[in-house]
């Protein structure tokens, strides 16, 4: 079977460190890794929520100290994602994880756009860079990290809200947001994962957002979901992670294929695919058979993607074309 040509919307660099990786960076800053060997580590991805996962996820960046570092995660991510049918990434970093372990803006910042300057003519992947703001640290000092990006013309399209949900509305941010919107960049949130309804809503009427990452617990409120239909809101739905995270029990009872039927404009991504269990084309291959998706529905998971991406006109044709040959093929 040819590998459907999709966009990914939702992905973490920081969360494609593959265990292999981290022990080479490791081994090439001097660093001492707490785990005895690469399976060692790999038993360490069992979760239980989503703080289980960040406690490990923010642990294995200490291996990221130069910006040849950040290059070479990146290089590995475009790598996996061309074999896996990408053919645009919109790529999220968190910069004040780094900043907080005393590695400069410039330093992550320049490294992950080295390796997204030639993307498409090395991996054939069209790429974008959003700065994503931790929700659970003061909306000061997102404040002042978005300043600095923009003072220093860092190389960044929009930006996204990320980390520990619960307990941190939206609407903590609404200055940040504005001072984005000013500055013209795009802007992204994720909400509805673990946090309820009521954050999507904020996402999109307070920090007006035209996009949102999960947004699965839209289906608890029906006036929502008649809005996200109406509208076409893009939902950047991580079908794995969601369960390794404990947001839905099982695979099966993952609401993508209720999504799809109530007309919402969802995708497929991978989210934090070394952790997770599988890349894009890892999550399709799970999803295709459980849920029984015809080709017209896998069709539509990847067009929502490309119409919902940050391109050029120019460029959505030329994806959406891919996507039809694609199509026609089968």
């Amino acid at each position: 079977m040819s590998v459907l040509p999709t966009a990914e919307l939702h992905l973490h660099i920081e969360g494609t460190l593959e265990p292999e990786l981290i022990f080479a960076l490791a081994d090439r800053n001097g660093i001492e890794l707490p785990y005895a060997d690469v399976e060692a580590l790999r038993l360490q991805y069992r979760f239980t929520d989503l703080q289980s996962f960040l406690d490990l996820y923010y642990s294995n960046m200490a291996v990221l100290r130069t910006e040849r570092d950040f290059a070479d995660m990146t290089r590995a991510y475009l790598t996996r994602a061309a074999a896996a049918g990408i053919r645009h990434a919109e790529i999220m970093m968190d910069p004040q994880a780094h900043l907080s372990r005393g590695i400069s803006l410039a330093t992550c910042v320049n490294g992950v756009a080295s390796a997204l300057a030639h993307s498409e003519e090395e991996f054939g992947i069209s790429t974008e860079l959003i700065s994503a703001f931790l929700r659970d640290e003061p909306a000061e000092e997102a404040l002042a990290v978005l300043e600095e990006l923009l003072a220093m013309n860092a190389p960044i399209i929009g930006i996204g809200l990320d980390s520990a949900e619960v307990g941190h509305p939206p609407s903590k941010f609404t200055g940040v947001f504005e001072r984005a919107h000013e500055a013209g960049l795009k802007c992204i949130a994720h909400a509805g994962e673990e946090g309820p309804p009521e954050y999507i809503w904020e996402a999109l009427d307070v920090l007006k957002v035209s996009r949102i990452d999960h947004g699965i617990r839209c289906m608890e409120d029906e006036e929502l979901v008649e809005r996200l239909a109406a509208e076409q809101t893009p939902l950047t739905v991580c079908p794995f992670s969601n369960v390794r995270l404990r947001a839905v029990d099982t695979l099966a009872d993952h609401p993508l294929p209720r999504m799809l039927e109530r007309g919402l404009n969802v995708s497929v991504n991978s989210d934090d695919p070394a952790y997770f269990g599988g890349y894009v084309d890892d999550n399709f291959a799970e999803l295709r058979p459980l849920f029984g998706l015809t080709d017209n529905q896998l069709r539509q998971l990847a067009e929502n993607s490309v119409r919902s991406a940050f391109v050029t006109d120019a460029r959505r044709r030329e994806l959406l074309a891919e996507i039809a040959a694609w199509h026609s093929g089968r």
